[in-house]
């Protein structure tokens, strides 16, 4: 605290030193602007009075002479013709620069300035610096005075300037020009410097404080030695007066440590801390009444824990591993515990660092949530979505009842036809068997044909969980597409598959698709029902998009009605008269589980386009998978 007050009073002192510093480096710089602003005027009064010819040589030597007079740093004043040839100069001779005290100085024309110019800062050979001012004539002449710099800070500046201050003017390299100080400045850090370009080209200010030290420093480590002494005796009444607030804040302590054992007590979450070891520290009553355990059972153990299932000990164990490893953060993860009676408790669990008031990590505490009702509901909800999935799928079947026995009666028809040939010609006298080998092989292909209907059908509707592999949506739309050709022929239409072979496959369940194809499509057809002379015709397309692949189904149909298309995919809505509303439900639920979105627009002929975008798997993930 005494370093800190020294230094704070130093700090303002030097702000108050630069502070002051500046004020007067600006004082200089004004006082010297205005001699040398009085000697512009005097130069240009004697040009402009020549110039109309109110006076002559006599009365511009005598008004030259007074004012070199009274202004020491003005060494000569001399008047130039218009090929800058000397013709008058006070004293005499000093515009030829003669007498070797001064140079000639800088000749302004007409043209140059209304106003006085400057000339460069050069040495005279008494080691003088000295510049010149020069106003124009009106007929091509000039009126020039040669000023010394180092008379001018001689006499401008003050001395009590220079008590303080060394007084300077530089170059642009910190080369002295000039100066005017008592000693040489030690202090670096209390400099100012402005620019004095105009009037003198290239030339800088440069105002540094003599630093001189005083006794502060001294007197305020006396100040802080008894400022110290004074606090300890206060620390001993302070102390005196702590220790009897001691017992009071050690009842308060008792109280808050008993009511917040009461609110771990009441929670619904089990709480159960345990050190890096897995020795558990501390278990709530929740978590005793979830697992059926005691406190006493629990607490001090450790692992295997009585809770644990035995086939997942391992498996916990290396958890534990892996959340020493993991550093300071909160996880969580998904378990199965085993009641004291023998029955599973599925929970979910967060654990987070166990850090004591010295900030040591002395372990994890674990918040653990029973989840056994939400797993049951979550299980019941996946079941109920099977079913009415598979329900969806019966309800499709039913509907296409007529194109499938359509489909099925040619094999049959062709299977009975082969038959009666084959019998035919096998009680034929000269029968030919290679005939009758030809029209059985015929009657194996059909009787081929109508199985696979049969299995396609079966696999359609038989409920069962989603099965995931590598599948190419090509062969899942011409199937399909060959599915419902005769139900499309029905009614008029015909489905168009734009499906280019050689596309990887995608990670899905094949008789999902299938059954979220058909939907599509059937409702394409649906839409485009019409007059049976008009024949429509339903567009499928798949193509590669970046790391997804797209599937369109467009139809030419009516379109959907706006008050409808906001709510089309929510279940029981639905733009057909003997709709249910669930198809199109069912089928974003499929994609989803998918990872995919399904989506709908206008088609811009007319209609209504469904698009699937599904994810392809990239070659690391599908490594891992």
């Amino acid at each position: 605290m005494i370093s800190l007050l020294l230094w704070a009073i130093n700090y303002n002192e030097n702000e108050r030193l630069r502070t002051t510093l500046i004020s007067d480096a600006l004082w200089v710089e004004q006082t010297l602007r205005f001699q040398l602003s009085v000697d512009e005027d005097a130069i240009a009064r004697l040009a402009l009075d020549h110039a109309h010819h109110q006076i002559g040589l006599p009365q511009f030597g005598d008004r030259a002479r007074i004012h070199l007079q009274n202004n020491p740093e003005v060494l000569s004043i001399a008047l130039f013709d218009a090929d800058g040839r000397p013709v008058f100069s006070v004293p005499e001779g000093a515009a030829s620069g003669g007498d070797g005290t001064s140079p000639l100085p800088v000749r302004a024309t007409a043209a140059a300035s209304v106003r006085p110019i400057y000339g460069p800062l050069t040495r005279t050979a008494d080691g003088d610096l000295v510049t010149s001012i020069s106003t124009a004539l009106g007929d091509g002449g000039s009126v020039s005075a040669i000023i010394s710099i180092r008379s001018l800070i001689a006499r401008q500046i003050p001395w009590w300037i220079t008590e303080k201050y060394a007084v300077q003017l530089v170059d642009i390299d910190n080369v002295v020009l000039a100066e005017k100080t008592r000693v040489e400045p030690t202090d670096t850090g209390l400099t100012h410097k402005i620019s004095f370009d105009p009037p003198l080209a290239g030339a800088w200010l440069t105002i540094s404080s003599y630093r001189v030290g005083g006794n502060l420093s001294n007197n305020l480590l006396v100040a802080g030695i008894l400022g110290l002494s004074l606090f300890a005796v206060f620390s001993l009444l302070v102390l005196y007066r702590n220790g009897l607030k001691r017992q009071a804040a050690e009842m308060r302590l008792r109280s808050e440590m008993a009511f917040r054992r009461s609110m771990e007590e009441s929670l619904t979450v089990g709480l159960r801390a345990r050190d890096h070891d897995g020795k558990i520290l501390y278990v709530n009553n929740a978590f005793c009444q979830m697992t059926g355990f005691t406190v006493e059972e629990l607490t001090g153990r450790k692992p295997p824990m009585p809770y644990w299932h035995e086939d997942r000990i391992a498996e916990t164990l290396a958890r534990h591993d892996a959340l020493n490893k993991g550093g300071l953060k909160i996880q969580s993860f998904e378990t199965c515990f085993r009641r004291s009676d023998g029955s599973d408790l599925e929970v979910q669990v967060f654990e987070a660092p166990l850090v004591d008031a010295h900030g040591r990590h002395r372990g994890w505490m674990g918040s653990i949530i029973d989840i056994s009702d939400q797993k049951r509901a979550a299980e019941i909800a996946r079941i109920q979505s099977q079913n009415l999935q598979r329900t969806g799928r019966l309800v499709t079947l039913g509907e296409m009842a007529s194109s499938l026995a359509h489909e099925l009666n040619q094999p049959l028809a062709a299977i009975a036809s082969y038959a009666a040939g084959s019998l035919n010609l096998l009680q034929s006298p000269d029968c030919d068997h290679r005939q009758v080998v030809g029209a059985l092989e015929k009657l194996s292909v059909q009787t081929e044909r109508a199985g696979q209907i049969i299995r396609r059908i079966q696999d359609f509707v038989r409920k069962r969980d989603p099965k995931f592999q590598d599948v190419e949506l090509a062969s899942v739309i011409v199937e399909t597409a060959s599915f419902l050709e005769a139900d499309a022929s029905n009614r008029h239409a015909t489905i168009k598959v734009v499906a280019p072979k050689g596309l990887a496959p995608v990670r899905a369940d094949r008789i999902l698709m299938e059954q979220v194809m058909i939907n599509l499509m059937r409702n394409g057809i649906e839409a485009m029902a019409g007059p049976p002379t008009r024949r429509v015709r339903l567009e499928v397309e798949l193509r590669q998009e970046d790391d997804h692949q797209v599937i369109e189904v467009r139809d030419s149909g009516s379109g959907i009605s706006p008050t409808v298309a906001g709510r089309l995919f929510e279940p029981f809505v639905t733009s057909k008269q003997d709709g249910m509303g669930m198809g199109l439900n069912i089928c974003r639920t499929i994609i989803e589980l998918h990872h995919g979105r399904l989506e709908h627009r206008p088609n811009p002929t007319g209609g209504t386009i469904f698009s699937i975008v599904l994810p392809v798997p990239q070659p690391e993930r599908a490594a891992a998978e």
